[in-house]
Order: structure tokens, then sequence, then C-alpha cells
């Protein structure tokens, strides 16, 4: 990724992506990030940042609508150096349950965001810098589920995330030419807010035991492993799916 270049960060004011936006603005990168709803986390983090010299922005973009997803590199704030990363990290799960009892309408969202708005965007991302002759980099979070296939939790959820690893290999070869890096970072559980958001808050601590290192993640573990695909550390990493899951 370019020197004096911006880092775009979907889904940035909590969890994954929050300690993203922290790792990747002390490594001296300029930041933009989108949050959904919560503007008041979004905008304190944004003031701890530039309070300690660091150029921040933030939108507020709902990555369920196509069109919103769309237009969202032509939003970013004009202060800001061009694009020279792109960190997919926005995702949903809806409810846990059987796959039998998911509704249409839970499958659409997540697929919505976890899918489209991620191709959206990194299609918009890669169109910019082949037309500008830039390089760039794009990790995109995928999760483990996507092999394991959460079986009686989120199926639905488990296959978005696998389709957002096929879309980083192929992406990945198709692009390579241009200067182009496409990775993803698989996480296991970890230590966020999806899992009260999915409806069971205590979920990462009862599925500890499953995992062979016998923790959750931190959201800091996995924020540094996307750090460093995004890296000159990484000049030579792509169409690679890199697991942080504890041994999973």
């Amino acid at each position: 990724m370019e020197q004096g270049t911006t880092i775009l960060v979907t889904g940035g004011s909590r969890g994954i992506g929050a300690e993203t936006v922290r790792l990747l603005a002390a490594a001296g990168h300029a930041v933009c990030f989108t949050y959904t709803s919560r503007r008041e986390a979004a905008a304190a983090l944004a003031a701890q940042l530039r309070a300690q010299g660091h150029r921040i922005g933030f939108l507020q973009v709902d990555l369920a609508d196509a069109d919103a997803a769309a237009s969202l590199l032509d939003r970013m704030p004009g202060d800001l150096p061009p694009l020279g990363g792109l960190v997919n990290n926005a995702g949903i799960t809806g409810p846990l349950g059987g796959f039998l009892e998911t509704r249409a309408a839970t499958m659409r969202e997540v697929l919505d965001v976890n899918v489209l708005a991620t191709m959206l965007l990194c299609q918009q991302a890669a169109r910019a810098w082949v037309a500008a002759g830039r390089r760039g980099a794009i990790v995109n979070v995928s999760s483990i589920a996507a092999t394991l296939g959460a079986p009686g939790e989120y199926v639905h959820y488990a296959a978005s995330k696998a389709a957002v690893e096929a879309l980083t290999v192929g992406l990945a070869k198709e692009l390579a030419g241009s200067g182009i890096r496409v990775n993803c970072v698989s996480p296991g559980t970890t230590l966020t807010e999806i899992h009260a958001a999915a409806g069971e808050p205590g979920r990462a601590l009862r599925v500890a035991s499953r995992i062979p290192m016998g923790r959750a993640a931190e959201a800091v573990e996995v924020a540094e492993a996307i750090a460093w695909l995004l890296s000159p550390r990484a000049s030579y990493v792509t169409g690679s799916v890199l697991k942080v899951a504890g041994g999973l």
C-alpha cells in the first residue's frame, strides 16, 4: 500500500473495526471509518484519535443499502489523502438459531451486508486504483464459521463468509497484475458485541472450551493481523486467508 494515502475501514466504531482503526492510525495512516447507528461511539473514537494528532474521518452508512455502499467512496471526506487501502470489516449474523427457522429476510440482510457490500466496495476501490495507476491493498474480514459451517447457530452467516473468502481468492488473482493485493482474515470466536447482537452476549465464553487455545480472541489480536496484511511487510502476500482462530 502506498504511503500518504487513506485506509477505509467499514464497521470501525467498535470491536475488531475500532481496534483496526487505532492500530492503523498509530502506524501513521490517515483513516476513514464507517458506522451504522452508534454515532456517539464513532464520534468519541474519532475525537480521541484526532487529539493524538491523527487524521481521521468517519461516515454513517447502512451497508444493507446497495446504493449507499456503491456511493461510499464518493462520500469520503475531501480533506483526507486518496484511498490506498480498504478493510471490509462490517458484518452481521442475524439471530442465533437453526437454519430451518431462519427467516428469508434475515438471509437477505446478511448477504447484502456481508457479501454484496463487500463486493461493491472492492469493485469501487479497484476501479479507482486501476484508473489512477496506483497500487492498493484490500483486507476482507471473514469468519472461521466459513470452514466450520456454524450448525445450529448461523449457517447462513457461515455461507456468507465462505463467499467472502472465494471473492478474496479470485479477486487477488485478477488484480495482482495491477499491483493490488487482496487478502482475508478469518477470526475465530472474538470478544466483541456481535454475540449480543445475535442474541447471546455470553456466547464467546460458552464456546471457549471448543477452542484449542482455550479462550476467545481479543479484538486487537485480530486487528493486528489486518494491519500486517495492509503493511509493506506483507508485500508478497495476496489471495491468502489468514486464520486467527486459536487453533480452530
